[in-house]
């Protein structure tokens, strides 16, 4: 064990800990409290982004509901570092908003507005604050993206008594749970991923449980990581999305936190066995053991005695994987698999697909379930 593999993951568990969160919150209170300040709530607008539009359609709701004060910022979109396929983008987030718009209830119509205007003062603000996106909220040194998180900050406030009228706990917009229904089919449901990917390492049991409750068969296609293909991640980027994984896994149960980054020869090392794994008829269960073990446990994927661990978890037999273990044969399958999801209008993951139904996140299976229910027999 390397004395990396032995700090790491206990560094990374302590700063994603619900505890470490809940301290952070307390001296902000109290440093508010002592500079006589208000409950101040700021919103990175973005008028151009679909998703800050359908943001600021809620907003009045939330100011109604709680004893907090609102300030607007107006900023410009993302740079190319945090929005790679800036086109694919803005497609996809338009046809992305008007179903969570549905799904939230929403009565919410895309306008076609050009970006704000001398945004560098706001821009510079959400910069040092650490963002990059517009459609965020920013409160006590904890960012809120979107409607999918605006529940997050109220639960926040309710936990501070700032709710007017009483103690209610419905929000404006909560996120389904999945699955939610029971059917049977014969579909595929297609999961790109990457073990990179945080997000993926999140969703590793929910979309099991979404294939198996409706009789569909998982096809797993992984794809190279982003960062492995050249792709810059801003540095507010790398920060945010740990921390936004830690909670959205304590939401749905799921051990996240104690990580081992396996950039690089980790990652294509387990890609290496994912085809003998599948003709085993064991490669879901060694990609589940996979994620769990880097993003949750802090194993080293890129040591022998951290694969070998995985493997032997997986039902599988680890004499035989390290004779194959290192080859260069996933490469073309991860090229193919990734050519399709971008043909479909996605990438990114995680990434799902049900017939032409795809939908980019693992905030929205709920999506996948409705093209599953569609073709329940």
């Amino acid at each position: 064990m390397s004395i990396k593999s032995l700090i790491v993951p206990r560094i990374a568990s302590k700063i994603l800990s619900r505890q470490t969160r809940d301290k952070k919150r307390a001296r902000f209170e109290r440093a508010r409290i002592e500079a006589g300040e208000d409950h101040i709530v700021e919103f990175f607008h973005d008028p151009s982004d679909p998703y800050s539009q359908l943001l600021e359609k809620v907003l009045p709701a939330l100011t109604e509901r709680y004893k907090i004060n609102l300030l607007t910022h107006l900023v410009g979109p993302p740079d190319a570092g945090a929005a790679p396929e800036r086109e694919k983008l803005a497609e996809y987030s338009k046809m992305d908003a008007m179903r969570l718009a549905k799904k939230a209830g929403v009565d919410f119509r895309i306008e076609e507005r050009t970006p704000a205007a001398n945004t560098t003062v706001a821009d510079a603000r959400r910069e040092k604050l650490g963002h990059y996106l517009g459609g965020t909220l920013y409160y006590g040194g904890e960012w809120y993206w979107g409607l999918d998180r605006l529940h997050y900050l109220e639960e926040r406030l309710m936990d501070m008594r700032l709710r007017h009228g009483g103690n209610g706990r419905n929000f404006i917009y909560a996120p389904p749970q999945v699955p939610s229904g029971l059917g049977r089919t014969n579909a595929d449901l297609h999961w790109y991923l990457s073990f990179r990917s945080p997000y993926t390492a999140i969703v590793r049991d929910r979309v099991k449980s979404l294939a198996d409750a409706y009789g569909a068969k998982l096809k797993i296609r992984f794809v190279l990581p982003m960062v492995m293909r050249g792709l810059p991640v801003p540095k507010a980027k790398k920060k945010y999305i740990p921390l936004d994984t830690a909670r959205e896994a304590r939401r749905h149960g799921v051990d996240f936190g104690r990580v081992l980054d396996p950039v690089g020869r980790p990652v294509e090392l387990g890609y290496s066995l994912l085809s003998w794994a599948r003709e085993y008829g064991r490669e879901y269960e060694y990609v589940q053991g996979w994620l769990k073990a880097v993003w949750a446990e802090g194993i080293d994927a890129g040591s022998k005695s951290g694969i070998q661990k995985i493997v032997e978890r997986a039902g599988l037999n680890w004499n035989e994987a390290k004779d194959i273990l290192g080859n260069e044969d996933w490469r073309d399958e991860a090229e193919a698999n990734r050519q399709e999801m971008m043909e479909y209008g996605i990438w990114g993951v995680p990434s799902f697909r049900v017939g032409d139904t795809t939908t980019w996140g693992q905030d929205r299976l709920w999506v996948i379930e409705h093209a599953l229910q569609k073709l329940v027999s």
